[in-house]
């Protein structure tokens, strides 16, 4: 380890990079295993409550001190794959035929994915890595058509962004094959003292691609131990500093389908749910013999919080931060309050507990809950020394006059309606180029699209 790793740096923010929401937002049920995509799947959206729901879910928190980043969605609907599965003609007829012969990719080109940002990549911070850089890979998410489209333009906004290689190293995705499924920092949590201290790093598979665990009967498990290891071989990561665990296919077949759906960590703090784990104290103990910091375990067992109501309110892919005064502040969705069950554990199982969580926040990220994905899913967590904030690309840490100047660009570009069936107007597709080609220049990350490429 390099002498930039061996010790703690004081200046390390965690900075959380939500994904903007995209302009194609819609609930077409594509998700798999996502009981709430399929639950939702054929309703009407609205992109632009969706985007601005964000938005103002990112505002609240840089207000409240913590370091704000966003990432841009990807562009959509994607023609360029419907090109390259056989449909011709303008934009347009291209839509219009794959509307008529294959609605279901339509709707996968078309989806808003993306602003998932914890499987944009798995990240890894340079007080971790053996040469003092911040490690990139994008995940392949290979699991689901919709997704797979992403890593492309995924690996050119992290270049665009974290641009200098003095500071940042990028690495390629892993083989979009089912033996390295890889789902991104879904599926990764770092523990550690503070945000600056050497941390362990926490994989989380649902399956081995060469091996014979027990897996899940209903849905698919999304990240292969394969693909864990692979990441952390390129991040250059001893296996003092890796922990591999697998997640418990009960869990997985109720409809945690990353694990950032049944637990969160936040410093030495692993907030879970007692199904998280197939070995529950063996992956407590790999933790503890690694952390230089005493590992904080706060569990919630079956009989408070039942899986389905886990799922339903996704209490644990909630953001857990440190907060300015020291203590720990959980960000929660709004449906965690609306569960009367759930509400009553966070109080007596968390606020009152032996722990460091000492807030609670409630956001309303509807839009995004009814797609499947909560708080957590919308970001990235980067830690990042002061160094490391000034050699980033482009204008991508939020402040008042970015959020201001991204709300009115939201206004200006995003409907507040969206049906499945709405996909093929042409219309669409260029309102959406003409918001990212706006985009861009606003956020001054260059050309990153394949319609600004050619």
């Amino acid at each position: 380890m390099s002498d930039v790793t061996s010790g703690a740096m004081s200046d390390v923010r965690e900075v959380n990079f939500d994904g903007l929401v995209g302009p194609t937002h819609n609930y077409a049920g594509l998700a798999h295993g996502n009981v709430a995509s399929m639950r939702h799947g054929g309703l009407a959206s609205n992109p632009r409550e969706a985007a601005l729901q964000g938005l103002a879910k990112m505002k609240s928190l840089m207000e409240a001190g913590y370091a704000q980043g966003v990432l841009p969605p990807q562009q959509r609907p994607d023609l360029g794959a419907l090109r390259a599965l056989g449909f011709t003609g303008s934009n347009a007829e291209v839509l219009t035929r794959a509307a008529r012969e294959a609605p279901q990719l339509l709707r996968a080109v078309c989806s808003a994915s993306s602003m998932w940002t914890a499987n944009a990549a798995t990240v890894t911070p340079s007080i971790d890595a053996a040469d003092g850089r911040v490690h990139f890979t994008p995940a392949n998410l290979q699991s689901s058509f919709h997704r797979y489209l992403e890593p492309e333009t995924t690996a050119r906004v992290l270049a665009a962004i974290f641009r200098d290689p003095a500071h940042f190293a990028h690495h390629s995705a892993l083989p979009a094959t089912p033996a390295f499924s890889d789902e991104g920092a879904a599926n990764h949590t770092r523990l550690c003292g503070d945000h600056g201290e050497p941390g362990v790093h926490l994989y989380v598979y649902g399956r081995q691609a060469f091996g014979g665990e027990r897996g899940p009967q209903r849905y698919p498990a999304r990240q292969t131990l394969e693909a864990s290891q692979a990441v952390a071989r390129q991040h250059g990561l001893a296996e003092a500093q890796t922990v591999f665990a697998q997640q418990h296919p009960e869990a997985i077949d109720a409809g945690v389908f990353h694990n950032d759906v049944i637990a969160v960590g936040n410093g030495p703090v692993l907030l879970y749910h007692e199904m998280a784990f197939l070995d529950e104290e063996q992956t407590l103990e790999a933790l503890r013999s690694r952390m230089a910091t005493p590992l904080i375990p706060v569990r919630v067992p079956s009989e408070a919080i039942s899986l389905e109501e886990a799922v339903s309110t996704y209490l644990f892919n909630s953001q857990l931060l440190t907060n300015p005064g020291g203590d720990m502040t959980l960000v929660v969705p709004g449906e965690c309050q609306e569960n009367e069950t759930v509400w009553r554990a966070i109080q007596d199982l968390l606020l009152a507990g032996h722990n460091p969580i000492g807030e609670i926040l409630v956001k309303d990220v509807k839009q995004s809950m009814r797609n499947g994905g909560g708080p957590a899913c919308l970001r990235l967590r980067v830690a990042l020394s002061a160094q490391e904030r000034g050699a980033l690309g482009g204008r991508v840490l939020l402040d008042e006059s970015l959020h201001a100047e991204l709300v009115a660009w939201v206004e200006r570009h995003y409907r507040d309606r969206l049906t499945p069936d709405d996909l093929a107007d042409p219309q669409l597709a260029e309102e959406t180029l003409a918001a990212l080609d706006e985009l861009t220049r606003l956020l001054g990350i260059g050309n990153v699209y394949p319609f600004q490429l050619g």
